[in-house]
């Protein structure tokens, strides 16, 4: 089982890239071959369908395939202003934007299509994310993605984790691990060949 995880942020200290290593390390524990991306490796313009129409940018083809490639994923996004922030919509429009004349990618929905999703994310604020969340979540099931019922909101980010990265509360530590327990069931179940 191969479980893609990354944050809808790129700012060095995040609280949701913390969130994502913290994750990944979670799936490792129970058997599972995690890759954490890093949105910032990928140069993504904003979206625009005029710099489209010159040529799909080979980053955006990069990130696609990187998707495509595994059947279960885990998002960790920030909060902003009550919703997920454009980074991360950015990221998914490209994503899912049909490259013409392209006999895989011509189908914009591909990199989607029946991904086990399972939805994290932390904030400074006692909500966690979960506005963010709220918002995210229409968005990948238009995208034809298989949502998690199971999401956790890392509260009071700012004293979640310790000097090392790692989720210092026991509610956190077991919220996470719900989550990736529950993607990981549902992906081997839907994927089942």
């Amino acid at each position: 089982m191969k479980i893609l995880i990354f944050a809808g942020s790129t700012r060095k200290e995040s609280y949701n890239r913390k969130l994502a290593q913290a994750a990944a390390e979670i799936a490792r524990q129970q058997g599972v071959q995690a890759t954490v991306l890093e949105l910032s490796d990928f140069d993504i313009p904003l979206y625009n369908a005029d710099l489209e129409a010159q040529g799909t940018p080979p980053d955006v083809i990069r990130l696609k395939q990187l998707l495509h490639e595994h059947s279960a994923w885990i998002i960790c996004s920030p909060e902003y202003n009550g919703s997920y922030p454009a980074l991360l919509k950015n990221t998914l429009d490209w994503a899912s934007s049909p490259v013409k004349g392209d006999a895989q990618w011509s189908d914009g929905v591909l990199p989607f299509r029946g991904k086990v999703v399972g939805m994290c994310s932390a904030s400074p604020g006692g909500l966690g994310g979960l506005r963010a969340q709220s918002h995210l979540a229409p968005l990948l099931l238009n995208l034809e993605c298989w949502l998690a019922p199971v999401s956790h909101a890392v509260g009071h980010a700012g004293d979640a984790f310790d000097a090392q990265g790692k989720l210092v509360r026991p509610q956190n530590q077991q919220g996470v691990q719900a989550v990736v327990t529950q993607v990981v069931w549902a992906a081997q179940r839907l994927h089942a060949e």
